[in-house]
């Protein structure tokens, strides 16, 4: 497949933009610290919100979709749509309170929040853990991703893909900082929308799939296009719909749907200008995310069913294919090899920008930990500001070296969230819990972390090779991904409250510091610091109502277009009226509280 000139010149044109935005940039990254990672603390919420949407529209996004719902339909969306939940929660209930944290990383939080050496070695534990390791697995699904597209679409090795992109990415990156990548967010966000709207309309129009409503008779669409799991198929209604809505969400440390918030999510909320600005750049990004984006995606995962029913005529359309890892997320980059010249080089380049969107957050985000929380905090702690600049680039390019590294050592889009799946799993209640339960103290969350890393180390050693459609079982119990998700919840969450009870809590002057700073809601505190306190800021029952409210606003507008695809006006008339409904609710709710 060749790319014409006027997609190589959409594609150049995107590169020098990236590029000038992050020379632009660099002039004010390099004043601080403060300026590299949270762009002086100065950011309005819209460009914020976009900003995290970008970074969620990676490139492994709609792959991983393509995967998900080529294997198991539409209805399987539910194992990141019920992520909603948490955003919502973050939104409503914990925007406000990282903002008045005042900390420079999540990370940090660790010593405002907790006593003693344990808090300092959590600390920089978790920088490098989190900031190295677990970032550079997450940027490898990435990278993977890029590397499939670019063999399929471009017909180049994984080696050469990574190249190009990467040393792009971390140039803007390392001369911009957090600025640099946010303003850089907002050009790939409109690039990456209007990329997939335009493929998902192309593609639609096919011959070979014959519009919209051929695409959605098609027979090999049969049990593929519920909303929700069917109550016949038991494993997938439990695996893809009920453990996600009931455990999952609440539970699992996942990056980007952190319980209480997190990772680059709050880096964006501490560099907001106030606590107005975080709540509204967080809204924005869960509508954006959840409600705006997906059906795309579904609809060229759909589309490709009928060009490719079997994975094996993916691998025989493409010759240079059996360079990659063998997956069905290859579906996605085969379908935008029908674009015709023009539209494929916007979407080549809305690609390489979601690619680009999420690398550059996730380099700035994990360098932030490694120049924040552990070289300045443990190594140099009178590190000038330009040696911490220095020191962050640096840390920026060899992030981009592992996870290119990395990459090759990955299959599937679906198998790296699986994996970090597990690893999260049993924490999640630890992050919702420590702003408002005074006992949670470090010993719970450095438990939680290893016994949690533990136990997804145990099954990924464990897990026998097993042949397509073959189950993994002990005994007469099945162990699929739902059922190993809740034994790492159910294990890590009892050794985490053992641990909790069995150690020294923190002292009560940093609980009562921590309190008089973040006034979080509860009465979790009064026990060890009294009713001689100020009044939380908020009320915790109006912000979980809130939280309700938001949840059924986008879950609604998200089914409402997909209803509307479907030829379902009248429900998708009903829907979109209920989203107006909470919407309003919502306004008169915050538009009215004190």
């Amino acid at each position: 497949m060749q790319l014409e000139l006027v997609d190589w010149s959409i594609i150049i044109a995107f590169f020098v933009v990236s590029l000038l935005i992050g020379i632009y940039a660099s002039r004010k990254a390099g004043k601080s610290s403060a300026e590299f990672f949270l762009s002086g603390r100065n950011m309005p919420w819209w460009l914020l919100g976009v900003s995290m949407v970008a970074t969620t529209f990676s490139a492994d996004t709609p792959n991983f979709v393509a995967d998900i719902v080529r294997t198991d339909g539409v209805a399987s969306n539910w194992m990141w749509w019920a992520f909603l939940l948490t955003g919502m929660l973050t939104v409503f209930v914990y925007a406000k309170l990282w903002r008045r944290s005042g900390v420079a990383t999540d990370i940090e939080f660790y010593e405002l929040r907790y006593s003693g050496k344990e808090a300092a070695f959590l600390r920089g534990f978790r920088a490098i853990y989190l900031g190295v390791f677990f970032n550079v697995v997450i940027m490898a699904t990435v990278c993977l991703a890029a590397t499939k597209i670019g063999g399929i679409l471009l017909g180049v090795p994984p080696w050469q893909t990574l190249l190009v992109a990467s040393v792009v990415t971390v140039f803007y990156s390392a001369l911009g900082g957090l600025r640099g990548v946010i303003l850089t967010d907002f050009v790939q966000f409109f690039l990456a929308m209007i990329g997939s709207v335009g493929a998902a309309i192309v593609i639609v129009n096919l011959p070979e799939v014959g519009g919209l409503e051929k695409l959605l008779a098609a027979p090999q669409l049969e049990g593929k296009l519920d909303l929700i799991p069917s109550f016949e198929n038991t494993d997938l209604f439990l695996s893809v719909f009920l453990i996600p809505l009931a455990v999952q969400w609440w539970s699992v440390w996942y990056p980007g749907s952190e319980p209480g918030g997190g990772g680059y999510v709050a880096q964006r909320m501490l560099s907001a200008k106030d606590e107005k600005n975080a709540l509204g750049a967080t809204l924005l990004f869960n509508i954006a995310h959840f409600a705006l984006r997906p059906w795309p995606w579904i609809i060229i995962a759909l589309a490709s069913l009928v060009v490719f029913p079997e994975l094996d005529d993916i691998m025989a359309a493409f010759p240079n294919s059996d360079q990659l890892n063998k997956g069905h997320d290859l579906a996605y980059p085969a379908m935008l090899s029908y674009l015709p010249a023009g539209l494929l080089g916007l979407v080549v380049a809305s690609l390489i920008a979601a690619f680009m969107s999420t690398i550059s957050t996730h380099l700035n985000w994990g360098a932030s930990y490694v120049v924040n929380d552990f070289y300045k905090r443990f190594i140099a702690p009178d590190a000038s500001e330009r040696s911490q600049v220095m020191v962050g680039r640096l840390a920026t390019v060899l992030l981009m070296l592992f996870a290119a590294l990395t990459s090759l050592l990955i299959e599937t889009a679906s198998d790296g969230f699986n994996a970090l799946l597990q690893i999260g799993a049993g924490t999640g209640l630890i992050f919702i819990l420590r702003w408002f339960w005074w006992r949670i103290n470090a010993w719970t969350e450095i438990s939680g972390m290893v016994i949690s890393f533990l136990y997804a180390l145990s099954i990924l050693l464990l897990r026998p090779e097993l042949d397509e459609g073959e189950a993994w079982m002990l005994g007469s119990l099945e162990l699929t991904d739902g059922v190993l998700l809740i034994g790492g919840v159910l294990i890590t969450t009892i050794g985490w409250l053992i641990t909790m009870f069995l150690t020294r809590p923190t002292s009560k002057e940093v609980l009562s510091s921590f309190y008089h700073q973040v006034k979080p809601a509860g009465k979790g505190w009064k026990k060890v610091l009294g009713d001689d306190i100020p009044p939380a800021e908020g009320k915790l029952p109006n912000q979980l109502v809130s939280m309700l409210l938001g949840t059924a606003m986008v879950y609604s507008a998200l089914f409402a277009v997909g209803k509307y695809l479907y030829g379902e006006t009248a429900v998708a008339g009903g829907l979109a009226l209920i989203t107006l409904v909470c919407a309003a609710i919502l306004w008169a709710i915050w538009r009215t509280k004190k």
